[in-house]
């Protein structure tokens, strides 16, 4: 299947990098030099958003394979504008890259913020992540379907991550697929969505597995139906969108871009350092656990892969008359 696309203030939120040889497991292979001592991971999502959830993860691994100390923070805010500014106004020198998502790209063509994806330099793509759609597990709905007539009385009520996110496309095709006149409401975050889902005020959400799985460990979410080409092979019995007669599929990239002008040493590290990340046998495990699939882009093949992006969303949301 080809790739497909698919202001609150700045929070430093935690330190999460752990000590080496102790909470991500004991290495014998010395971790590549660097030419700084702390790394600073921005994402534009609020705490439990996808991003935010896929650093922290990967954080507790870097340290083995990169000799940094590891953090993430939260610019929150503009859809992803405050972070991007963030990290295209600081040093070229590594120590600031950006989780990188295809909520940059669009987020850069609807608003026109300060910086744009054009003002980052894309670095390594490390997952493709499936984007589904959930309700809470005690509404009255249980299966797609049963949202989609709900909507089809004029009275639905769906959410999304933000408004220039890929949560946010999926839930406008699908509402375009299926015929119906479902508000689709953005919010500032998985965390802040997962709210309001859990309270009733919305029918369904579209979002990640990763993202659900503390509402999915606890049964508190059921989810409908995934957007991807294929069953999610740890919960089989999740049909796709395609299947329920829908024709709408979408995946999102997750990899990281960073100030321009990086040195091909960093960008050589990185290259070399994210394969061994990807194979680190317990990162693995609890990747694959949470539904992410590698797709590692070294640098050479996601700068290309980015524009291309880009210009298919371009084209998708002037054919939409989205763009001015």
């Amino acid at each position: 299947m080809a790739r497909s696309m698919t202001l609150a203030g700045i929070r430093l939120i935690a330190l999460v990098a752990a000590p080496l040889g102790q909470a991500a497991g004991q290495t014998t292979e010395q971790p590549l030099p660097y030419p700084v001592r702390v790394v600073t991971l921005v994402t534009h999502s609020s705490p439990g958003g996808g991003s935010d959830v896929f650093l922290r993860e990967m954080t507790r691994y870097l340290r083995k394979y990169i000799d940094a100390t590891f953090i993430v923070e939260n610019a929150e805010g503009g859809s992803g504008a405050r972070a991007m500014s963030r990290v295209a106004s600081a040093r070229p020198d590594g120590s600031v890259l950006y989780a990188a998502t295809p909520t940059y790209i669009m987020t850069s063509l609807l608003s026109r913020p300060g910086s744009t994806y054009r003002d980052l330099e894309p670095l390594v793509n490390f997952f493709m992540d499936t984007e589904v759609v959930y309700t809470r597990a005690n509404g009255p709905y249980l299966t797609l379907e049963d949202v989609l007539d709900h909507a089809r009385s004029g009275r639905g009520r769906w959410g999304a991550a933000n408004p220039a996110s890929l949560e946010r496309q999926a839930a406008e095709r699908l509402r375009a697929a299926a015929g119906v006149n479902a508000g689709v409401v953005p919010h500032n975050g998985g965390g802040d969505l997962m709210i309001n889902i859990l309270n009733g005020t919305l029918e369904m959400g579209v979002g990640e597995m990763e993202e659900l799985r503390a509402q999915l460990a606890s049964g508190t979410v059921r989810v409908l139906a995934t957007f991807g080409s294929e069953r999610i092979a740890t919960h089989p019995d999740i049909p796709t969108v395609q299947e329920a007669g829908y024709d709408v599929e979408l995946e999102k990239f997750r990899g990281l871009a960073a100030p321009k002008g990086l040195s091909p040493e960093v960008i050589r590290i990185w290259n070399e350092a994210a394969q061994k990340i990807l194979a680190d046998p317990e990162y693995r495990e609890r990747y694959t656990a949470g539904n992410l699939k590698a797709n590692f882009m070294p640098h050479e093949e996601f700068v290309p892969f980015i524009a291309n992006v880009a210009a298919e969303t371009a084209t998708l949301f002037e054919a939409a008359g989205m763009l001015q």
